[in-house]
């Protein structure tokens, strides 16, 4: 991983500038990915509260062995609540609708610091509760939709898990949080190791970040929906998964979630990557190591989808 890292170029020190020149090489092109594949794409604009137009795409595998009605992974993309969109990273959840003949829906989340405080977690709650309401006409089960995200989604699928719980609904079947952005604090002695030096997401980026997100928000002001480490209580929340790299500045923080879920007497999966660094296998996916953590990630998944279909 080390010698993957040093391939990298050094990552640029953000601020707003910085931000305006490499947000649209943020973007990511879907089509290549689904090229050659039996794979329908469906785009909806739904509504938000506000009246503006909520993005969302929906992938469904089109063979003939597909279930009626399908499990549903939930996707919410990276990029520290400032770039990206909705097929960021996309890769990962299409590997699970290959696997497990899933519908993935993505949501195009508002970024900060354009829109800040609980508006992207909203944003991320507001299409699960569409693809729950239209479940049926979308194929879905709505006893199995997974929810799940990496980086700055990670962070926002550990909030719409609380929402969902907090707020009546919908039902989770499980939740996948892929080194997760979990807590604005940014102080844990991972985010302390990492600053300043190569990374791919280093402490100076992650305040920068939270920075965009919060607006001036006072700790005690910042709600658990937002920096999910906050949360009092993290009981009745799906089985979870949670893992990082050990090289990362959100390796405490994924631990730390983890061990409180423990505590509440929840479910929670928890790996660690030796010498794994940030988003290490969305850039490299083929590595040794990559390949491992997606395959135990899968794994997981599979077995937790199976475990819920006997119970039934």
């Amino acid at each position: 991983m080390g010698a993957l890292l040093a391939e990298l170029p050094s990552a640029p020190q953000l601020n707003s500038e910085v931000l305006d020149q490499i947000r649209p090489y943020s973007w990511s092109p879907v089509e290549p990915l689904l090229a050659g594949k039996a794979i329908d794409r469906r785009d909806f604009d739904i509504d938000r509260h506000d009246g503006t137009s909520l993005p969302i795409s929906v992938l469904s595998p089109t063979g003939p062995h597909r279930p009626h009605p399908a499990p549903c992974v939930y996707w919410m993309h990276g990029g520290g609540m400032v770039m990206g969109d909705r097929f960021s990273q996309i890769d990962i959840p299409l590997e699970w609708l290959d696997l497990f003949n899933a519908t993935v829906v993505s949501v195009e989340y508002r970024l900060a610091p354009e829109f800040t405080g609980t508006d992207p977690v909203h944003d991320c709650y507001r299409g699960l509760l569409w693809v729950a309401e239209h479940a049926t006409e979308l194929g879905i089960d709505p006893n199995r939709i997974i929810i799940a995200g990496i980086s700055a989604g990670g962070g926002l699928t550990a909030g719409v898990a609380q929402m969902a719980r907090d707020l009546g609904g919908p039902s989770l079947a499980a939740q996948v949080l892929v080194c997760p952005m979990l807590d604005h604090r940014n102080d844990s002695t991972s985010s302390l190791q990492y600053a300043g030096g190569p990374g791919t997401w280093t402490r100076e980026q992650n305040e920068f970040g939270w920075q965009s997100l919060l607006g001036g928000l006072e700790d005690d002001a910042v709600p658990g929906y937002v920096s999910p480490a906050l949360a009092a209580d993290l009981s009745g929340l799906p089985p979870t998964y949670v893992d990082a790299g050990t090289a990362e500045v959100f390796r405490d923080e994924a631990v730390a979630y983890a061990t409180r879920i423990w505590a509440a007497g929840g479910d929670a999966e928890l790996h660690l990557w030796a010498g794994g660094f940030h988003g290490f296998d969305a850039l490299y996916p083929k590595a040794r190591l990559s390949a491992q953590a997606r395959l135990t990630r899968t794994e997981w998944l599979s077995r937790v989808l199976a475990e819920q279909q006997a119970a039934r």
